[in-house]
């Protein structure tokens, strides 16, 4: 980080030199407190002077009068008593240190003083009152209201916010239904770098536990001084600080997985203090989740290579495959902060977080192209790191003036280290393939497996009721008859380093007008090993003459097949016969080392081009803006500015060309560049109506980067699926640019609530797109450029307390969300008759989202039922084949429920509940009866404690 703070120097030296040439002003600072602690977004007004001003995530708030002498100024915050105070302003600074409001009467201050959901409500309506942007806040403290325990879960409440579920688990969230990788995830405020695994920009957020959040801001209209890569809008992931009196609070929790029928248990901490008279700020906070877990998981693969269109529904193979596995998840948190005075404080924020991914595999294959059965194990143990820190400070400069710095260094890194015999590491899977002598008795007049709806003489039967037409019922899968004919290591390594350095000034001109201005340097490293597979295959499996026998299944060591509570018991019938018992993990690994492969005959056929899939490179970002905050009148603030990013990208890999005459594949290096400029103007428009109602309107230009696999030369082959499948990049690629307009409104009810409702319309070039083609022996998939696209949409939302209902009834309440997006985009293809351009939805986006939450809460209990709605998307298309072979995410539906109950004073116990409805993840290719994937996982629970030692 040498050259970071080499460059923050720089800044610093730099900010104070500008004081000197600025007029004299008066500035009033202080902070504003309640019970629990800072009041973030509360609102300051100078009524006299015509200045305002709301304070920080931090409760504390910079007022510029242009005034000296007494100065009245109100201080009013949702659920809380407006407080006027009168003070002596000086000339320059003034600080009045620490001010404290109180909760209202009746019904609503009973709420507030002894409720455990009020407060963090009270805290996001409050900053999302008095933002510029267009945004929505959780709180720390809301985010514990339900059973989200990860990052993506945390957000997936927010009106016009999807998630995509992996596994049970929610790990990517996206704004507006925008592709995923449309979306930028920030970490106090800087984008956070990617691991994930496939080499996208999207970031991975289950290696983040929720206990490490103090904010989650969602932005869906973005201000200059935000990162401009975020066509669908920002989250940024605000981590804790140091409170502003000691805090110390404490859960553990224990549950049950209904899928894996085994336990799970979590844990965290959170201490904060401060000394030295208030100076030194310290938080520091720890959480660990440890839980078992499984998913059955049904995969049909078609046969869309074929020429004759009719044939390309024909069945391929049909998979039935098992996950029993484990996943651990912990997290570490600390912040520093030391004021030195009023003016000026420094702080270090740091971070711990690490996901592990323990899943052994079982994968059971029905081939009907090739007449047999396939058995894969594999044993994986994907493990995902998320460390680093940030050091920075805030300063007032001058009464004019205020200044804030910050340098950080993040790593973030998806990685295996299995197997310990071999000196490739990786994903090992072990491939066993058996004859069907019998033949197929489902099959159609032209020799194709359909399922009956595709058929055409209607033979072919449910993709829910399954049954493989072995002629044969006798001749199922059997260990003494499948044979090892593959051993394979499919690396999968992701590593980014991202170094940055940013300062901000706010320079206030005159009373109604400030000026916004900074920088911000990123210097990304990135290396990929995605893709490359290393395959050792049997010499008898081959034909080379004397090589060793093939080795069965039954003859190497094994181990049970996980049956927990039934094997597919969500489709109908019954398929048992697939539960087949697997190796031991340690006879996989011994399988690998290379005494063992020498004595089985099995040698190394490692493609060549495997260099392909290797990769590495640098990407600078150098970004700068300038924006004014006006105050055109008591009522109308705009926000008018410009940002600049100017990205250059070079990326080192290699190339793998094949000798036309020899046939030789030969490997060279080659580098990519891809340097360009992001030009982004905007301009946001507020007009408060009345105290409770405002309206909002915005323009900006927002863009997003190709992702870096999508950009590389090379390519990854998957030699374990059937058919093979070959992922390719696309140098070529240009960035995807968008204008947005936004029109919002909001209403917020004197009882923490709100009622808001919008529109809002992107005009989008250059739209990124996974195309899949397929040949006669393999499906190849590339990022293009399409056509240009369009997105239309409206949201609207309610959060409303019934407190004027008597009695029991006034701790009833609702949230309600709905959005509806309708997007298209052009995507053209070739047809034996000439072009033509299918009309798609944007991949990733759903139609419509929707969160309804019914909630409780009155003395020292509170009760929540939530629904989270997200409906179809298209996932991949399919450029060759056109819309009916395009793969979707079917709608899904999920409902969780929370409850805690205070039994004394900063003691509480809850409950947990996850997916109710043990709703499936269905994907489908064109037709919804066309399954494709459908995946269940079970419901899962857990009760705990809650301790607030010290609050």
């Amino acid at each position: 980080m040498h050259f970071l703070f080499k460059q923050c120097r720089l800044l610093i030296f730099s900010g104070m030199l500008l004081p000197a040439t600025l007029a004299h002003a008066q500035t009033i600072k202080g902070s504003v407190t309640g019970k629990d602690g800072q009041l973030p977004g509360a609102s300051v007004q100078a009524p006299g002077a015509k200045q305002g001003t709301a304070t920080d995530l931090n409760g504390n708030f910079t007022l510029n009068t242009h005034t000296t002498g007494k100065v009245k100024i109100l201080i009013s915050y949702i659920g809380h008593t407006t407080r006027e105070i009168e003070m002596e302003v000086k000339s320059g600074i003034t600080d009045v240190g620490s001010i404290s409001l109180n909760p209202t009467g009746g019904n609503l201050g009973e709420v507030l003083v002894k409720g455990t959901m009020a407060p963090s409500q009270m805290k996001a309506l409050s900053i999302k009152k008095n933002s510029l942007a267009i945004m929505d806040v959780i709180a720390a403290d809301a985010i514990g209201k339900l059973p989200d325990r990860n990052a993506a879960e945390a957000v997936q409440r927010v009106q016009g916010v999807a998630v995509s579920r992996y596994h049970g688990e929610a790990d990517q969230a996206t704004v507006r239904g925008t592709p995923f990788s449309w979306t930028s995830t920030l970490l106090n405020g800087t984008r956070l770098p990617s691991s994930s695994a496939t080499g996208t920009r999207n970031t991975v957020l289950d290696v983040v536990p929720s206990e490490m959040i103090q904010y989650v801001q969602v932005a869906k209209a973005i201000t200059p001084d935000m990162e401009g890569d975020a066509i669908g809008g920002s989250i940024n992931f605000i981590t804790r600080t140091a409170p502003d009196k000691r805090i110390f609070n404490m859960s553990a929790a224990g549950g049950y997985n209904t899928f894996s029928q085994n336990g799970t248990y979590n844990g965290s901490a959170v201490y904060g203090d401060r000394f030295f008279h208030g100076k030194l700020g310290v938080i520091v906070a720890g959480a660990i989740w440890d839980r078992q877990w499984g998913t059955d998981s049904y995969n049909v693969t078609y046969n869309t290579s074929l020429a004759t269109a009719a044939q390309k529904n024909s069945i391929s193979t049909v998979l039935f495959k098992r996950y029993m596995g484990r996943r651990q998840t912990y997290g570490g948190n600390v912040g520093l902060e030391y004021k030195f005075n009023t003016n000026h404080r420094i702080f270090f924020r740091g971070l711990l977080d690490k996901f592990n991914d323990i899943r052994p595999v079982y994968e059971s294959y029905v081939d009907y192209n090739n007449s047999r059965y396939q058995y894969n194990y594999r044993y994986s143990y994907y493990q995902t790191a998320l460390n680093g820190g940030e050091f920075g400070g805030e300063h007032q400069l001058s009464p004019k003036l205020k200044m804030d710095w910050s340098v950080s260094d993040y790593t973030c890194k998806f990685f295996l280290e299995t197997p310990p015999t071999n000196a490739t590491k990786g994903l090992p899977i072990a491939t066993f393939r058996q004859k069907i002598t019998s033949g197929f008795s489902n099959l159609s007049a032209d020799g194709k497996r359909y399922w009956g709806f595709d058929s055409p003489n209607g033979i072919g039967g449910d993709p829910m009721h399954f049954q493989s037409g072995v002629t044969d019922a006798t001749e199922v899968m059997d260990a003494s008859k499948l044979t090892l004919q593959q051993l394979v290591i499919s690396q999968l390594d992701t590593k980014e380093v991202d170094k940055t350095a940013q300062a901000n000034f706010k320079y206030n001109v005159s009373a109604r007008v400030n000026l916004k201005f900074g920088g911000k340097f990123r210097h990304k490293t990135h290396d990929t090993n995605f893709g490359a597979t290393a395959v050792y295959l049997p010499g008898a499996a081959l034909g080379i003459p004397g090589s060793p026998a093939l080795l069965t299944l039954s003859s190497l060591n094994r181990t049970s097949f996980p049956k927990a509570g039934g094997f597919f018991n969500k489709m109908s019938g019954n398929y048992d016969q697939y539960m087949v018992d697997p190796i031991t993990k340690e006879q996989l690994f011994n399988l690998l080392d290379p005494n063992t492969l020498s004595a089985n005959g099995f040698s190394n056929y490692t493609s060549a081009s495997n260099a392909t899939n290797i990769f590495n490179g640098t990407e600078d970002v150098t970004a700068g803006y300038a924006m004014a905050e006006i105050s055109a009148t008591d009522k109308l603030k705009i926000v008018a500015g410009v940002r600049n990013e100017y990205t250059a990208l070079d990326l080192h890999g290699s190339k793998a060309e094949k000798d036309a005459t020899t046939g030789a594949t030969t490997i060279s290096a080659v580098d990519v560049s891809n340097h360009y400029n992001a030009l982004l103007p905007m301009v946001h428009v507020k007009y408060a109506l009345n105290e409770h109602a405002n309206v909002r309107a915005a323009f900006t230009r927002t863009f997003i980067r190709a992702d870096f696999t999508a950009l590389t030369p090379g390519q990854s082959i998957d030699n374990t699926a059937s058919p093979v499948t070959i992922t390719a990049g696309n140098p070529a690629l240009k960035p995807t640019f968008s204008n947005n307009y936004d029109l919002m409104g909001e209403y917020y009810f004197n009882n923490i609530g709100l009622v808001s409702g919008g529109v809002f319309y992107k005009q989008i070039s250059d739209v990124i797109f996974s195309d899949k083609t397929s040949t006669e022996d393999y499906v190849i998939t590339q990022s293009k450029n399409a056509d240009n696209a369009r997105l239309l949409g409206f949201e609207a939302g309610i959060n409303k307390r019934f407190d004027f209902l008597p009695g029991f009834f006034s701790g009833l309440g609702v949230e309600v969300n709905y959005t509806y997006i309708d997007s298209k985009v052009d995507i053209p293809r070739l047809t034996t008759t000439g072009k033509v351009t299918d009309n798609s939805p944007l991949p990733n986006q759903a139609k419509n989202l929707f969160n309804a939450i019914l909630f409780y809460e009155r003395k020292g209990v509170m009760v929540r039922l939530a629904g989270n709605y997200r409906g179809a998307s298209v996932e991949t298309l399919d450029q060759t084949n056109g819309k009916n072979y395009y793969i979707w995410t079917d709608q899904n539906f999920t409902l969780d429920a929370a409850a805690t109950v205070t039994l004394r004073k900063g003691f509480r116990v809850f409950l947990e509940l996850n997916n109710l409805t043990n709703a499936p993840i269905r994907q489908y290719m064109g037709d919804k009866r066309r399954i494709y994937t459908d995946e269940w996982y079970g419901m899962k629970g857990q009760a705990g404690i809650r301790w607030d030692i010290i609050k």
